[in-house]
């Protein structure tokens, strides 16, 4: 039994979420709170975000190394062949019901896809690596398949030919978007790829730390996003501007949500103390996507609540509140935000489930006990 000495230091240690802990060592992504700095394998995010596509920045993670022309292009086509979904998935996905959300669909499909994998049970290098392929490939085409199921149309058949992001607008929305639709989605994927030890990403590593598979440690990272205080908070923040409305009511809204102690959705962070260096990318994207799709109000309602929030309360955007305005402008459906959110986080959480595989140790924290003690067992009859 704990003596009280053992509980008072227990006490002293304990960090509620454990914020501030240092869990483990990886070398995927640095992030300094303070300074809002961000990197991936080493390059600052202000360095990757304007140069670099999605699948560019995924073969870093997984490499420790940008790929030359002729490995990037050979990557992008061996993954462009992998997209298509096997019958295993395209059965699971027209079963779930239609009023389901996309990120339940996504579950269910993520897990679906690992009982059909030919190397599902296999953990060796060369196995993980096969399986974060068609995984990061295939991530798209469930999340379009299940769109077009419940709209009550039939999934399209991926397109190798076509660029990674451009054939996910293709395949849900029945016709190729713009270039420049195509180019902004495939950065926001890229902005969304890692982040440390965040929820989702944490949950993949405590379920590979089991040595458990890659989908099972994938599929815990889906139900580990979709909640709302961590993936879903794009979607909300898109829902409080339409809540706003106006310009004219950005004012009269604050008051009465500052007043009710209302969570406003896309702002502060867990480790960002300044400006996230995302929302600084996302905010541009923001300015120049909603002007170019005739919706300039939702930048400027977005751009005066940052400026009321910050001048009341220090609070700075996160990465989905400008990110909540950029895929309102390319016409995505509000509920798939978080999928797309998933869609470029899965090159992370597969890097991190192989990271963990490479050199594992079981992941096992304690907990302050604080509930009672000393309790005596009375008999049924007598109590």
């Amino acid at each position: 039994m704990l003596t009280k000495g053992d509980q008072a230091t227990m006490t002293e240690q304990q960090t509620r979420g454990l914020e501030g802990v240092v869990a483990s060592q990886t070398s995927l992504s640095f992030i300094d709170g303070q300074e809002g700095v961000l990197v991936y394998r080493g390059y600052d995010i202000h360095e990757l975000a304007p140069h670099a596509s999605f699948l560019e920045s995924v073969f870093l993670l997984w490499n420790d190394r940008l790929p030359d022309r002729d490995e990037l292009s050979a990557f992008e086509s061996e993954l462009a062949d992998m997209r298509a979904l096997d019958d295993t998935v395209h059965d699971v996905l027209r079963v779930i019901p239609r009023e389901s959300t996309p990120m339940a669909a996504l579950r269910t499909a993520a897990s679906a896809a690992g009982a059909s994998d030919p190397d599902a049970e296999d953990n060796s290098p060369e196995a993980n690596l096969r399986k974060s392929k068609r995984l990061v490939a295939r991530f798209p085409t469930m999340i379009a398949a299940f769109h077009r199921l419940r709209e009550g149309e039939e999934p399209i058949d991926p397109d190798p030919s076509l660029p990674h992001s451009a054939d996910f607008l293709r395949m849900a929305n029945g016709e190729a978007g713009t270039d420049e639709a195509a180019e902004a989605l495939d950065r926001t994927l890229l902005l969304y790829l890692d982040h440390g030890f965040n929820a989702s990403t944490f949950t993949c590593r405590v379920i590979a730390a089991t040595l458990g598979d890659m989908h099972s440690a994938v599929t815990g990272g889906v139900g580990a996003l979709k909640g709302p205080l961590h993936g879903g908070a794009n979607a909300k923040a898109m829902e409080t501007l339409l809540e706003i409305g106006e310009l004219d009511n950005v004012l009269p809204w604050l008051e009465r949500a500052l007043e009710e102690k209302r969570k406003i959705m896309g702002f502060g962070h867990r480790v960002y103390r300044t400006e996230d260096p995302r929302a600084t990318h996302l905010r541009e994207m923001s300015r120049v996507l909603t002007h170019q799709a005739g919706m300039d109000k939702w930048y400027e309602i977005s751009r005066r609540l940052e400026d009321e929030l910050k001048s009341r309360k220090g609070l700075n955007p996160n990465v989905d509140f400008y990110c909540a305005t950029v895929y309102y402008a390319l016409g995505v459906p509000i509920d798939l935000y978080t999928p797309l959110f998933a869609m470029g986080r899965i090159g992370g959480w597969t890097a991190h489930v192989m990271e963990q595989h490479a050199d594992n140790r079981l992941i096992r924290p304690r907990a302050e006990y604080v509930g009672k003690m000393g309790r005596t067992w009375v008999p049924l009859d007598e109590r």
